[in-house]
């Protein structure tokens, strides 16, 4: 074991130990103790040096730990193979890349920051270091492309079941990827499938997740739309117990994928149902009611004609424009 992850042991009780008794402990000199518990400040660890009284360890960092992940995980696939980065340039990205060389089904890639972040239709999805999750899971489901269509959904009301789990807050969800708190954007979602040519059939589905988790200062363009549990509720779950709890109710939840009877917690979270929203769907845009969310995941508005339509896929809005 390092004289770091001893340190740290002997100082997570909290109590105040003095540098003479850690450097017995440990078998190093005093000097050393010292140079380790500075390399630990530059880590995130906060650790108080009391004069003749000695250091006491009052927070840690929220760093991202596979083993502190699997520890919570009550899986039998999902997450138990993964791979996790201080950073990338898209967790979606590098899972496509791992998917098409054979990754195992529910394998997850974790990054700590994004620098290309990606959302739908193109967006950038905000993913600045230490405050967020950015995830991304390997699906290899044994289904057909329409019910694969309905993973998006799926991973909404799995993610805000975990949420929930773990903050106390109410989720909804935004069809078809985006989840709130509060009114505002806590997380997205982004689904993006591979196809067996040869075949003609589903190889994969890549689904990336983003939640932002600890108090955040957003950029000016977001601060009216995005918030964080940390900034809403004033207290921040450690992220390996919220990925752990997402990648728990992902499983949990996979095999209703065929039925869709999670559909009707879908519709139950829905914060667009029964509202006016603004469509944008290939290149136009035009005001709608959103009625239902059907047995496929798709949408159901009706127009200002008086029609009525089946969303599979495009953009809506809250805000009329």
């Amino acid at each position: 074991m390092s004289t770091r992850t001893e340190l740290l042991q002997l100082l997570s009780g909290g109590a105040e130990i003095s540098g003479a008794f850690l450097a017995e402990k440990l078998g190093v000199s005093r000097n050393a103790v010292w140079k380790t518990v500075t390399s630990l400040r530059a880590e995130g660890y906060q650790i108080e040096a009391v004069t003749n009284r000695g250091y006491r360890l009052t927070a840690e960092p929220d760093l991202l730990s596979e083993a502190a992940i699997q520890e919570k995980l009550r899986t039998v696939c999902f997450g138990r193979s993964m791979e996790i980065h201080n950073d990338l340039d898209s967790t979606n990205t590098r899972a496509k890349e791992l998917a098409a060389f054979g990754a195992p089904d529910g394998h997850l890639v974790i990054a700590d920051t994004q620098r290309m972040g990606r959302g739908r239709l193109g967006r950038s999805f905000f993913s600045p270091p230490h405050t967020g999750i950015y995830m991304s899971l390997i699906l290899r489901p044994a289904c057909s492309p329409a019910e694969a269509a309905r993973i998006t959904s799926l991973t909404a009301v799995a993610v805000a079941r975990a949420i929930e789990a773990l903050a106390d807050v109410d989720v909804k969800i935004k069809w078809v990827n985006d989840l709130y708190i509060c009114g505002k954007k806590i997380c997205g979602i982004l689904s993006e499938a591979g196809m067996n040519m040869e075949a003609g059939q589903l190889d994969y589905v890549v689904v990336g997740i983003g939640v932002n988790v600890s108090p955040a200062e957003f950029p000016q363009e977001l601060r009216d739309i995005a918030t964080s549990i940390g900034n809403e509720t004033g207290r921040t779950p450690r992220r390996n117990d919220l990925i752990a709890e997402i990648v728990n109710q992902m499983e949990a939840l996979y095999g209703q994928l065929e039925s869709g009877s999670f559909l009707a917690e879908s519709r139950s979270r829905s914060n667009v149902i029964g509202r006016q929203v603004l469509v944008m769907e290939s290149g136009k845009k035009y005001t709608a009611y959103a009625e239902n969310i059907d047995d496929e995941g798709r949408l159901v508005i009706r127009t200002e004609d008086g029609g009525v339509q089946h969303l599979g896929f495009g953009e809506v809005s809250l805000k009329l424009q």
